[in-house]
């Protein structure tokens, strides 16, 4: 579900080799991404598997609250998705869900994408409602793009941009 009164695009490109596509379904792929353990640890703080009904579940929650998207990187001529990101003015939780694909500047250049997106669309602030302390990857990725923390939270940091300076 788009953000209130302001439509969501179907696809928003990132850099000519990855882009952002709405979601519709829950793919094969994802239901693969959070079954992994060390995925879910980044994103849950447990090992726990998803179930199918579990990740539906949390679709349909970030879908509700803002745009929700795959993330699809281009090779040999074709777009596969290798992870989601939510985009609203209180969070942006990001998963880069293919292994492979983490620590290649995936993360920085969409978090990047989603405070242009911010800033077209007039928002004064973006945040972030908790990173994990213990996942140091995406506290780098959102502070590499400005993001600061403001807030400790009982398992990690709470962190806001300005988009007005």
């Amino acid at each position: 579900m788009p953000i209130v009164n302001i439509p969501q695009p179907e696809l928003l490109t990132v850099t000519p080799a990855l882009r952002l596509r709405r979601f519709g379904s829950v793919i094969p792929e994802a239901l693969e991404w959070y079954r992994d353990p060390e995925t879910v640890y980044l994103v849950d703080g447990n090992r726990e598997p998803y179930t199918r009904e579990k990740l539906e579940r949390m679709y349909r929650y970030l879908d509700a609250h803002g745009e929700l998207y795959y993330i699809e990187l281009l090779e040999q001529d074709l777009f596969r998705p290798i992870g989601d990101v939510t985009f609203s003015r209180e969070d942006m939780p990001l998963v880069i869900g293919e292994p492979a694909c983490r620590g290649k500047g995936i993360g920085r250049a969409v978090v990047a994408a989603l405070i242009a997106r911010g800033c077209a669309l007039g928002f004064d602030s973006l945040g972030v409602r908790e990173i994990y302390s213990w996942n140091l990857a995406s506290r780098r990725c959102f502070e590499s793009q400005g993001f600061r923390p403001v807030e400790a939270t009982p398992r990690g940091l709470r962190y806001a941009i300005s988009l007005t300076a």
